[in-house]
C-alpha cells in the first residue's frame, strides 16, 4: 500500500500509513523505506526523509544499493545536494544506480562541472554508464549551456558504450540547443531524429519559444501540441503565455477559449513547505490556511521592501480582461509567494526555504523571489515542474531559463 500510494501521486498518504505502521510496531523492510523516501522526494519534506536515514541507522537496516540510491535521489530532490553528496560518499557500495543518483542530483540542482567530474570518476572506477547516467549527463550540459560538450556525450552513448540514444536523450539535446538559444538548430535537430518525437520533445522546443520570444515558432509548435496533446492544460497555457508576452492578447484569449471549449481543466497551482516537521500546503489565492491574514499581510511587506530595489509586477501573461490593478491581484497571491511568506514568519532569520511546486513557476514570481533572496539575504530553493530554482542574492542557479 506505501509504495502503492508513492508510486500514484500521494506521498501524504504513504507517510501516514508508514506513520501507522510505527505505532504498530511493525518494522519496515528496504522496499518500503525507499517508498518512503520517495514520498518524501515528492513533498520535499527535508526533515521526514532525515528522520528516516536517522531511522535505518538505528535500527541496522541494511543498505543495499537501491535504498542508497533512494538516500541520496531524497535528498537531492529535497534541494540538499550536500546532505545528498555526503549520502553517496558514505555508501558502502557505489555501483551504477549509486553514482547516478549522485549525478542526476547535481544536475538537477545546478552544479553541472561536478555532475561530470563525478561521470569520469564513475567511468574510471570501470563502472559503465547505462541510458540514465547519460540522461543526468546530459541534463547537466543542458542546466550549464554546454552544447559541444552535451553532443559529445550525446555521441559517446552509442560510439563507446553501444547504448542507442532513446527519446528522453533527444528531448535532453532539444532543451540544450533551445537553453542555448539555437532554436533553429533544435527544429532541425528534431526533424532528423531517426524516431518519431513525442510530446515531451516538442515541448521542450516550445519552451525554448517562450523564453527567447520566438512567436512565429511558438505559434508553430504550440499548435501542433495542443492538439496532439489536447488533454495536457500546460500546453495550452504555456502557448498563451508566448503570444501574451508577445503583446499578442487576442490571439493568447483565443488559445484560452480552446482550453475551455475542449474543457481541459488547469491544474491549479499548489506549493509545498516544510516546517517543524510538518508539511504546509498553498494554493493561488488561498485563504483555508489558520493564519492566512498573517501570511497575507507578511507577503504585503516583503512587497514593499522589494519594490524599492525595482520590483513592479509582471502581468503580461495575464490575459483577462481586467484593469491592471485586478492583474496585479491575480498574480499577488501565487501559491509560492504565500509559501514563502509563511516561511519567514515560521523559521529562524537566515535559514533556507525549501518549496516544491506542482507546476512551473511563473516570470513574476521568479523575478519577485529573486529579488526576496537579495533583499532579505535568505536562500529559497524551489523545485518546480521543470526544474530546481536555488535563489541567492538575487541571483537564480536555472539562470533564468526555465
Amino acid at each position: 500500500m506505501i509504495s502503492g500510494y508513492a508510486q500514484n501521486g500521494q506521498p501524504k498518504e504513504a507517510l501516514a500509513l508508514f506513520r501507522e505502521m510505527q505505532m504498530l510496531d511493525q518494522e519496515p523492510n528496504s522496499a518500503i523505506l525507499v517508498s518512503v523516501l520517495s514520498a518524501c522526494s515528492q513533498l520535499g519534506a527535508l526533515d521526514h526523509g532525515c528522520w528516516v536515514h536517522c531511522y535505518i541507522g538505528k535500527k541496522c537496516v541494511r543498505v543495499d544499493s537501491i535504498l542508497s540510491a533512494a538516500l541520496i535521489d531524497m535528498y537531492a530532490k529535497c534541494g540538499s545536494i550536500d546532505l545528498a553528496m555526503q549520502a553517496f560518499s558514505t555508501s558502502r557500495k557505489r555501483d551504477v544506480s549509486a553514482y547516478t543518483a549522485a549525478i542526476s542530483g547535481l544536475a538537477m540542482n545546478g552544479c553541472s562541472e561536478e555532475a561530470l567530474q563525478l561521470f569520469e570518476q564513475m567511468k574510471g572506477e570501470g563502472i559503465s554508464p547505462d541510458g540514465v547516467s547519460y540522461i543526468a549527463v546530459l541534463c547537466a550540459c543542458s542546466h550549464a549551456g554546454w552544447v559541444e560538450k552535451g553532443f559529445h556525450y550525446f555521441a559517446s552513448m552509442s560510439d563507446v558504450h553501444g547504448i542507442r540514444p532513446e527519446l528522453d536523450h533527444y528531448a535532453c539535446m532539444v532543451d540544450l540547443l533551445g537553453r542555448a538559444g539555437l532554436l533553429e538548430e533544435a527544429e532541425k535537430f528534431v526533424a532528423s531524429m531517426p524516431i518519431k518525437p513525442d510530446n515531451v520533445i516538442w515541448g521542450a522546443l516550445l519552451g525554448a519559444c517562450r523564453v527567447y520570444g520566438n512567436a512565429e515558432m511558438g505559434q508553430r509548435v504550440g499548435s501542433l501540441l495542443v492538439e496532439s496533446d489536447q488533454n495536457h492544460d500546460g500546453r495550452y497555457i504555456l502557448l498563451s503565455n508566448i503570444y501574451a508576452e508577445s503583446m499578442k492578447g487576442e490571439d493568447a484569449e483565443q488559445v484560452r477559449k480552446t482550453m475551455r471549449r475542449r474543457k481541459v481543466d488547469r491544474v491549479p497551482g499548489c506549493s509545498l513547505i516544510e516546517v517543524a516537521g510538518f508539511v504546509h500546503e498553498f494554493f493561488s489565492g488561498d485563504r483555508s490556511h489558520e493564519k492566512t491574514e498573517e501570511i497575507y499581510l507578511m507577503w504585503e511587506e516583503i512587497v514593499k521592501e522589494i519594490k524599492k530595489f525595482g520590483y513592479r509586477e509582471e502581468t503580461r501573461a495575464v490575459v483577462f480582461d481586467v484593469e491592471e490593478e485586478e492583474k496585479e491581484a491575480v498574480i499577488g497571491h501565487h501559491s509560492e509567494k504565500l509559501a514563502v511568506a509563511f516561511g519567514f514568519l515560521y523559521t529562524k532569520s537566515g535559514s533556507t526555504l525549501r518549496i516544491v511546486k506542482n507546476i512551473r513557476i511563473c516570470s513574476d514570481c521568479h523575478y519577485a523571489i529573486k529579488l526576496v533572496s537579495k533583499v532579505f539575504k535568505r536562500k529559497i530553493a524551489i523545485r518546480d515542474r521543470k526544474c530546481f530554482h536555488h535563489f541567492e542574492e538575487g541571483l537564480c542557479s536555472c539562470k533564468d531559463y526555465w
